[in-house]
């Protein structure tokens, strides 16, 4: 049949592991988004519900709400870079609903936290490319064999997407070419 999607096998652990990377990455920018927003706790509460599911909670209906809410939260935020701030703590509990599809999008559920944090700190910065990079740069030090593991089976990122499109294929050609210690 053309135009089936091939299925990768993913365990719970796995999806806890992609969801710690992409909690950690998000954790590193939401005082970005709190500086604009100090009243508005939507992102927090999806980095919360993000490390929940990574100690062994379900992946539901409360997990999906708070990313949603946290997408409602950069939306409402007054900086572009409060708004990467939001959308990676959106993509942190998102990240717990990767799907077993071999499709280049589904890399965006595993490093969309990634590259929304690093274009945050670029956009604090007056733009400055150079941050995004080297936020990048720690970001890849931040993986676990175990989510180069996972993001090795999925097509490389796609194209398209703008500067967080970049970063995540920057991101993702730098996890891929990661050699862990054995």
């Amino acid at each position: 049949m053309t135009g089936e999607v091939k299925e990768i096998a993913l365990s719970r652990q796995d999806l806890r592991e992609v969801t710690a990377f992409a909690a950690a990455c998000a954790e590193l920018v939401l005082e970005v988004f709190e500086a604009d927003q100090p009243d508005n706790s939507r992102p927090r509460e999806a980095i919360g519900a993000a490390w929940e599911f990574v100690r062994g909670g379900e992946r539901g209906k409360a997990l999906r709400d708070r990313a949603w809410a946290a997408l409602k939260a950069a939306q409402s935020a007054d900086t572009a870079a409060a708004r990467e701030a939001a959308r990676a703590a959106m993509s942190a509990a998102g990240a717990a609903y990767l799907h077993p599809l071999a499709k280049a999008t589904q890399v965006k559920h595993i490093l969309g936290a990634g590259a929304h944090a690093a274009r945050a700190v670029e956009l604090v910065t007056d733009d400055d490319r150079s941050v995004g990079a080297a936020h990048i740069e720690q970001t890849l030090h931040r993986a676990t064999p175990a989510v180069v593991a996972v993001l090795k089976r999925f097509p490389a990122a796609p194209g398209g997407g703008g500067r967080v499109g970049e970063l995540t294929r920057m991101l993702d050609t730098g996890l891929r070419s990661l050699v862990f210690a054995e």
